[in-house]
């Protein structure tokens, strides 16, 4: 998972870097900068939706150890990507890697905790916040040391390389129990109650990404910040989410995993319109650095919500709920900087607050309705 996370992670420091390296006069534009992590979460998507099903009929240690081998291909090719267009290229490869990885390891986790799915879950996607905290960190020290972000892009392949020896060592677990049944996919997707969890880790993948993608962006045009400051409030923003999750995973016993996500969403409405209209650029990190916090267990809760309403559902489950997830994560950010390129950036993030509100009235929904087989609120 930290793996994954260093690979997404570390691009978004970056932005303006690449709009001098690869723009021509005036350097690229807000939506060429949008573009670069929408194709990388887009070729996210596409690894998900393939291997997914594979992944129920296949070997889930194969699948990790490919996904860590396209993983590191990719950061190497963005170290040595000659043009923008080669980015592109590059960055689809990182997320395509990185897609095989998010897709396998959250049905492990559940097979590994089956009865405590919401806390295993917090856990697990809080350790994405801290690759993705060490990731900026080691992005926003190469800035400030000024060692090329090519080097930086080689230098973090480590961490997969490492990775990959150490699961050739490791015996993993069946994702279904072998007596069980998989419940297919065209049942799953014709009942209401699993396309409001479709839709609403949509819309969890937008509320955290609409903001981090562009949060070093926003400090440093939007605020007035240098580019290194830019990189240590998206550090703080992943370390919000790690603690986030992590206290999520705490509370699982305590607090209902929709009535928590349902706070959640609210205090996050609020902390985007502090962060839209701060009265002082310190506020407006601070702000950030909570959303991360209250928004951290939108996704993960839900994955856990799911997989308890649907056991069988399987890595094929996880696969389309992960790659809806990331349909958001592609989506919003690009959209951000289209609204940029029409207004500014603080309305192109006061946007992604409709991302938590749209939440909330499905989260109300889904509170009314429950599974006769598995209810979500059960848990």
């Amino acid at each position: 998972m930290m793996c994954l996370a260093i690979a997404l992670n570390f691009l978004p420091v970056y932005l303006t870097t690449f709009s001098d390296t690869f723009g021509k006069q005036g350097g690229l534009t807000a939506e060429q900068l949008g573009r670069i992590p929408a194709i990388m979460f887009l070729s996210f998507i596409i690894a998900i939706l393939v291997t997914g099903p594979l992944a129920d009929r296949g070997d889930a240690k194969r699948i990790i150890l490919f996904g860590l081998i396209t993983t590191t291909a990719g950061l190497v090719l963005v170290g040595f990507a000659p043009s923008y267009a080669f980015l592109l290229f590059a960055v689809a490869v990182m997320g395509f890697g990185a897609g095989v990885l998010d897709m396998i390891l959250s049905p492990i986790v559940v097979a590994l905790q089956p009865e405590r799915r919401s806390a295993a879950m917090n856990w697990l996607h809080a350790f994405f916040c801290v690759g993705a905290v060490g990731a900026v960190l080691i992005a926003s020290i190469g800035l400030k040391w000024d060692v090329s972000w090519r080097m930086v892009a080689l230098g973090i392949t480590i961490a997969p390389i490492v990775t990959f020896l150490l699961f050739l060592g490791l015996r993993l677990p069946p994702l279904i129990q072998e007596d069980a049944q998989r419940e297919a996919m065209p049942q799953l997707i014709k009942q209401p109650y699993f396309i409001a969890c479709l839709i609403a880790i949509f819309l969890g993948g937008a509320t955290e990404t609409g903001l981090s993608q562009w949060l070093p962006t926003y400090a440093e045009q939007g605020l007035g910040y240098s580019k290194e400051v830019g990189g240590f409030a998206l550090a703080g923003f992943s370390v919000g989410m790690a603690l986030g999750r992590m206290a999520a995973a705490l509370l699982h016993e305590r607090i209902a995993p929709i009535s928590l996500m349902l706070g959640c969403c609210a205090v996050t409405i609020g902390l985007f319109f502090i962060i839209s209209f701060p009265p002082s650029p310190a506020v407006a990190i601070a702000a950030s650095i909570a959303a991360g916090f209250s928004g951290s267990c939108l996704w993960p809760t839900m994955l856990a919500i799911t997989a308890d309403a649907y056991p069988r559902g399987g890595a094929t489950m996880f696969g389309v709920l992960t790659a809806f997830g990331n349909a958001g994560c592609s989506l919003i950010p690009w959209l951000v900087g289209i609204i940029i390129e029409y207004s500014e950036i603080h309305i192109g993030l006061l946007a992604v607050a409709l991302c938590p509100a749209g939440m909330i009235g499905l989260l109300l929904w889904m509170s009314r309705r429950s599974r006769r087989q598995a209810p979500a609120l059960a848990h």
